[in-house]
C-alpha cells in the first residue's frame, strides 16, 4: 500500500510538473483572446478530454503504436519539440491571426486539437513520462497513471475555466507580459526537447 501511495505521488509530481495548469493558463488566455465564453468553454473542453484519451491511449498502447508505424522515442521528441518551439516563438512574436479569427472556423478543427491538446497537454515530455511509468508494472500501477492523469485534466479545465476572473484580478498587461515569458520558456522547452531527441540519437543519453 506504501508503494502505491509513493508511486501515486510520483507520477502526480511528474505530471504536474510538465503539464503545469497555471503556466498552461498564460497560454489558453493567449491563444483564446478575442474569443467569446462559449467558445472558451468549448476549446477548454475538447482540449483537455482529447489530451486525457491521447495519453490513456499511449499509456494503454503506446508501445504498440509506435512499434505499428515504426515511430522512435528521439523523432517524437524532435517533432515535438519543433512544434512547441514554433508555438513559443509565435507568442514572442504577439501573433494573434489565428485567434482573431475563432469565431469564423471549427472549434475541434483548430486550437482545441492543436496546439492545446497536443503539444501543450499531451505533448511528447506528457506520452513519454506516462509510458515510463508504466514499463514492467502491474495493472494496478497503469490505472492509477490514468487516474492520476484525469485528475490533472480535470485540474487544467478548472484552472483554464477560471482564466477570465484571473486575468479580471491580474490585468491583461500582465497577463501579456506573462504570456511572452511563456512564449520564451515554451521555445526553450522545445529546444530542449529537440537537443535530448538528438542526444538518444546519438546515444549520448538514455531514455
Amino acid at each position: 500500500m506504501d508503494n502505491l501511495i509513493t508511486f501515486s505521488i510520483t507520477v502526480f509530481t511528474a505530471f504536474f510538473a510538465i503539464t503545469n495548469p497555471i503556466s498552461n493558463m498564460t497560454v489558453f488566455v493567449s491563444l483564446t483572446q478575442g474569443a467569446d465564453k462559449k467558445t472558451k468553454h468549448d476549446i477548454n473542453k475538447r482540449s483537455n478530454i482529447i489530451a486525457f484519451i491521447i495519453v490513456a491511449v499511449f499509456v494503454l498502447l503506446g508501445k504498440y503504436i509506435f512499434e505499428l508505424f515504426n515511430i522512435s522515442i528521439p523523432a517524437f521528441k524532435i517533432t515535438g519539440g519543433i512544434l512547441i518551439f514554433f508555438i513559443g516563438f509565435d507568442m514572442l512574436q504577439s501573433k494573434q491571426s489565428n485567434v482573431k479569427t475563432l469565431d469564423n472556423v471549427h472549434v475541434d478543427e483548430n486550437i482545441a486539437v492543436s496546439p492545446l491538446a497536443i503539444p501543450i497537454l499531451a505533448g511528447p515530455g506528457t506520452i513519454v513520462t506516462a509510458m515510463n511509468f508504466v514499463s514492467n508494472v502491474e495493472t494496478i500501477h497503469i490505472i492509477l497513471v490514468i487516474l492520476i492523469f484525469g485528475s490533472m485534466s480535470l485540474l487544467t479545465y478548472f484552472t483554464f475555466r477560471l482564466s477570465d476572473l484571473i486575468v479580471k484580478i491580474v490585468g491583461h498587461n500582465v497577463i501579456s507580459v506573462i504570456g511572452k515569458i511563456m512564449g520564451l520558456i515554451i521555445a526553450i522547452i522545445g529546444t530542449g526537447m529537440i537537443i535530448q531527441g538528438i542526444k538518444i540519437s546519438f546515444n549520448l543519453i538514455s531514455i
